[in-house]
């Protein structure tokens, strides 16, 4: 998102080096890269202006402090007022969901067909189960597309919450009257209702989803925008803001777009708190919104604490403390552990989604990987350890030329890829044996062995 910017600040710089302070002349090029980044990733104009005029305000006669040069404390200046922009002037509890009202908290999501509002009720639903615990009920008010009415019941189903049925023909308050009382009753938390949407604003949407509010007296009413919606992301927010009483924004589609200029102007525009973002089709593609750290990614300065939450998610704690006690007590590591490593990457998702988060110096090279070529290599090399026994994989050193064969015929590979495997696995046992003596910085080194292993240096390949 926004990465022309992060680009352009990058090299502007280099050649910013050797001075002493920021000055209108030196941060006038610097100011010009971001007018421009900024436009280019489809900011509204009035935004972009007041976003570079309290940069060039803040920025000049700042000293630049010991290790730093003029570029990088402008790029310092830089990330300070955008994080203020999209919603860091704001105090925590404005920009966290608003549960606390008597039960059950009505969420109501209105915003365009096509913003992903019924794919980000299920992920919201999932969301407030994991991570507040509670019990959810879904409704679609949705009666011109039956489609979406079984879309919402799909996306609830695999989020966990419950999913109150609805039909074309029936008028959405009977509905949204229906699903509240049934939500009351069945003692639920939350109920989040799903409303239609046009492909663009007309006064009889506006009107009905203006009606479904003043019934249902939401605790949060969420305007549900997509990132790549670019100048049009202006009126559209402010029709909506002007006939609903919103609460908060939530932001769709944020990786389907390099641009993505809809996250500083819908802030700006509305005045409301952006809450949560979401990326791709799948329900953990999404999070509560973080100004400082949607800045950083914004930046290139990657987005570390998402990315470590990913990992712990995705990684099972029991079995990782496991296996570092096995390696501790000077046991050797085998085939099955091998396999379990793999499991535990294929957890983790889709790669993009993970290197998106990385600093903006190693998603260049990370960004070589493909994901399907990834997961595709991950299954191939599941597939050639499932095909050897189980005291093949606990000593792997009995595998010679003629349990080669019978491996690959059984996995559908050639004897060259069982090779290519049990070489990885050698490097990384290797690596293991290093933790296990406490040689970091030779750990390190075999570090850079470890892509190999899912099959990033060519395994796979025919």
């Amino acid at each position: 998102m926004l990465e022309n910017l992060s680009s352009r600040l990058s090299r502007v710089i280099k050649t910013m080096r050797g001075q002493a302070r920021l000055t209108e002349e030196n941060t006038r090029e610097m100011l010009r890269e971001v007018r421009l980044a900024l436009l280019d990733a489809d900011v509204a104009l009035p935004v972009v202006r007041e976003l570079v005029s309290r940069i060039k305000q803040k920025a000049l006669g700042e000293e630049v402090i010991a290790n730093l040069n003029p570029g990088q404390a402008l790029v310092g200046v830089v990330e300070r007022e955008l994080t203020q922009i999209i919603g860091g002037d704001l105090p925590a509890q404005e920009r966290e969901i608003n549960l606390s009202v008597q039960p059950p908290a009505v969420i109501l999501l209105a915003g365009l067909q096509g913003a992903g509002k019924t794919t980000s009720a299920g992920k919201l639903a999932k969301w407030l189960i994991e991570n507040r615990g509670k019990k959810v009920l879904t409704v679609s008010a949705d009666v011109y597309r039956p489609a979406a009415i079984e879309q919402l019941k799909t996306v609830s189903a695999q989020a966990g919450a419950d999913f109150f049925p609805s039909e074309v023909g029936q008028k959405p308050l009977a509905i949204a009257r229906s699903a509240l009382d049934h939500a009351k009753r069945h003692f639920y938390d939350v109920l989040i209702v799903d409303t239609a949407g046009r492909l663009a604003i007309d006064e009889a949407m506006m009107q009905e989803v203006s009606d479904l509010a003043d019934f249902l007296n939401p605790a949060e009413t969420l305007f549900v925008i997509d990132a790549m919606l670019g100048q049009d992301a202006v009126n559209t927010a402010k029709a909506f803001n002007e006939r609903l009483n919103l609460t908060g924004v939530m932001l769709t589609k944020l990786d389907g777009d390099s641009r993505g200029g809809a996250a500083l102007s819908v802030r700006m525009v509305t005045g409301k708190p952006i809450k949560f973002v979401g990326v791709g089709e799948k329900l953990d593609g999404f999070e509560a919104f973080n100004p400082e750290q949607m800045a950083g990614r914004i930046l290139g300065m990657g987005d570390i604490v998402a990315l470590v939450k990913d990992v712990q998610k995705a990684v099972d704690i029991k079995e990782a403390q496991k296996l570092a006690k096995k390696i501790k007590s000077g046991e050797k590591f085998d085939l099955e552990d091998f396999k379990a490593q793999i499991s535990q990457m294929k957890n983790m998702g889709g790669l993009s989604g993970l290197i998106d988060k990385l600093p903006a110096q190693f998603q260049e090279a990370a960004g070589r990987v493909n994901d399907k070529d990834a997961e595709r290599a991950l299954r191939r090399t599941e597939g050639i350890i499932n095909s050897m026994t189980p005291k093949e994989r606990r000593n792997p050193d009995l595998i010679k030329a003629s349990r080669k064969r019978r491996i690959a015929a059984g996995a559908g590979v050639s004897v060259q890829e069982v090779n290519r495997l049990l070489k990885q696995f050698e490097q990384t046992r290797d690596m293991m044996k290093k933790m296990q003596k406490g040689g970091m910085a030779k750990m390190m080194r075999a570090l850079g062995g470890m892509g190999r292993m899912a099959g990033f240096g060519g395994f796979g390949r025919r």
